[in-house]
């Protein structure tokens, strides 16, 4: 999925890390629409969306995406395994389904959903994580990302035990790698975005 991404828009805009974090405001004002959706669509305002109202959501949306990948997605956002998408777990979701069907779409011109500024949010955390994937395989690795953070620009280098943090706020599994669902958790996280369930960092 990542693969196709990059070979579709080409390198990362961004240069350094300072220059994603310049970029948090912006991914705020983004993710405070999908908010709105979020609430929309949790019809027993319980703070989750259930199988049901995610597909009802997804078609307002106009993602055009087979309802297996639906619930494939469901599964793996689903950390806690409540059969419940918190907002955290939904905004991942919403993103992931993003590049499923964008990786499938024929065409590079035209919205590929019902909504813009949400697209614009997605493609922009696209950027910041390929940023980070210097070696395009879809997976972030810890010398690389270390190494990223260090040395893309001089002049801003990170201290060690930063970068360090930063890697282990994404690598859940303390693997050495992580994936872009695992990125886009921690991002979140790195962004601040408002999160009324004081439980959202079930996943660590």
């Amino acid at each position: 999925m990542m693969e196709l991404k990059r070979s579709s828009s080409g390198q990362s805009k961004f240069r350094s890390i300072n220059s994603i974090i310049l970029k948090f405001p912006r991914f705020k004002e983004g993710l405070k629409e999908i908010k709105g959706v979020f609430e929309q669509f949790d019809e027993d305002s319980n703070g989750t969306i259930d199988r049901d109202e995610l597909k009802k959501c997804v078609k307002k949306l106009q993602f055009h995406v087979k309802e297996e990948e639906i619930d494939d997605l469901f599964d793996s956002c689903d950390v806690d395994e409540k059969e419940g998408i918190q907002f955290n777990e939904f905004i991942v979701l919403l993103c992931l389904l993003y590049l499923v069907m964008d990786s499938s779409s024929s065409s590079n011109n035209t919205s590929k959903i019902g909504s813009p500024e949400l697209e614009a949010t997605f493609n922009t955390i696209v950027e910041a994580f390929l940023f980070l994937d210097k070696g395009g395989d879809g997976k972030l690795h810890k010398k690389d990302v270390i190494k990223v953070l260090n040395d893309e620009c001089p002049s801003e280098k990170s201290p060690s035990h930063v970068t360090r943090t930063r890697f282990k706020e994404m690598d859940w599994d303390r693997s050495g790698n992580v994936s872009f669902r695992q990125f886009l958790f921690a991002f979140l996280d790195w962004v601040g975005i408002d999160i009324d369930d004081e439980n959202h960092m079930t996943k660590r």
